[in-house]
């Protein structure tokens, strides 16, 4: 299917009577597939406006550039182009890295196809999996969630009961029994309470119905910014990088406060634990984006999620373990020593239940978790 696509593609490129006529260049602009043509030399020929937004640079800016100057040399998509040119085939690639001081993706397919025309060019094809990866991981949060939400009832119902009886008893043994038995009964007590503790922080995963309004990104953030400076990240430096022009978030104001004030804490704790301190102090990084981008399907239903607001919380510790990545907002699962492993389960749940996407990526001296949020509208109130 992708070999045919880019086949009708390189009809349109590569006609000899007219390469590139108008009604060509508007479809091929159309095209929600990043595509791109580089010369005999990789420099780029055309840049489609999805392959702007996949590379982060302007048509005018790529028509400056080869392709060694947004990745390393060694990079495997350099093979595939060799492979092109060299045995005159079509040559589709899976799971690639393009990572360098410019650019970061993960999981990428990549299709190349020489232009008969043009000896030496090549078009290539992108197919970035990380935004179905995040839906996908997203519905697993969600349903972990609902059995956290499940099991949270069967805990309130079946637990909280008796444990008051036990706390209460306690209390009364406390002021019937010597000084060396006394500290059993506090701590009787105070396992009593931590129990419960847990239990209520579970009952907040329970499916209720939020209510939504219009509001301002900014102020949220600033809300969490001004929180956190004034306790727990007084020792460390915020860099805010807002668009001014973004539009209204449509979401639940108390409930986009405690999502980014969980990301922000769990920033300043890892920037803290550190070892060794970085050098320059702790940052952490507050940005907000427009970012156009297509409409993911949710499966099993008719929904059609469009997610254009793009807020992200970065921080510049120690990061996380490749390996912690993928179930880091499942419920119980944390690494933090003393942590529950539900603070960032119930931020997962919260973005889903808003119709949004989380992903998170963390690596050695970096971490960043980016949420991407529906944009209020009359389709949105309706």
């Amino acid at each position: 299917m992708r070999e045919s696509v880019a086949r009708r593609m390189l009809n349109v490129v590569a006609r000899r009577e007219n390469p590139r006529p108008p009604e060509s260049s508007a479809l091929l602009a159309a095209l929600p597939l990043p595509l791109v043509v580089l010369d005999a030399a990789d420099r780029f020929r055309f840049v489609n406006p999805a392959a702007e937004l996949f590379f982060g640079i302007s048509a005018a800016q790529a028509h400056t550039l080869t392709l060694t100057d947004l990745l390393p040399p060694d990079n495997p998509i350099f093979e595939l182009l060799r492979q092109v040119r060299e045995l005159d085939v079509t040559v589709s690639d899976h799971d690639l890295a393009l990572e360098s001081p410019r650019l970061h993706k993960t999981g990428v397919a990549v299709q190349g196809v020489g232009l008969p025309e043009e000896p030496g060019a090549v078009l290539l094809t992108f197919q970035d999996a990380s935004a179905a990866r995040a839906l996908d991981r997203q519905l697993a949060f969600r349903s972990a969630a609902r059995s956290v939400s499940g099991m949270a009832a069967i805990l309130a119902h079946e637990v909280k009961n008796p444990l008051s009886g036990i706390r209460g008893a306690a209390q009364l043994l406390e002021a019937s029994v010597g000084d060396a038995d006394r500290e059993l009964t506090v701590l009787i007590r105070d396992e009593a309470d931590r129990i419960r503790f847990l239990v209520d922080r579970m009952e907040v995963f329970s499916e209720r119905p939020i209510e939504r309004a219009p509001l301002n990104i900014h102020r949220v953030l600033e809300h969490v910014r001004r929180l956190a400076q004034s306790g727990f990240a007084a020792h460390i430096r915020f860099v805010e990088e807002y668009d001014p022009s973004l539009p209204a978030v449509w979401g639940n104001r108390d409930q986009l406060v405690q999502v980014v004030l969980n990301l922000v804490k769990n920033a300043a704790e890892a920037i803290t634990a550190m070892e060794e301190p970085r050098e320059g102090g702790g940052e952490i990084v507050l940005r907000t984006a427009y970012q156009h981008g297509v409409r993911l399907a949710v499966p099993g239903s008719d929904t059609r999620m469009h997610l254009p607001l793009v807020v992200t919380v970065r921080d510049n510790g120690p990061g996380i373990p490749e390996d912690m990545q993928a179930h880091l907002f499942d419920p119980f699962v944390t690494t933090k020593p003393s942590g529950s492993g539900l603070g960032l389960a119930l931020v997962a749940k919260i973005v889903a239940d808003h119709g949004g996407l989380i992903e998170v990526d963390g690596r050695p001296g970096r971490c960043e978790f980016r949420l991407h949020l529906p944009m209020h509208s009359e389709e949105a109130e309706a």
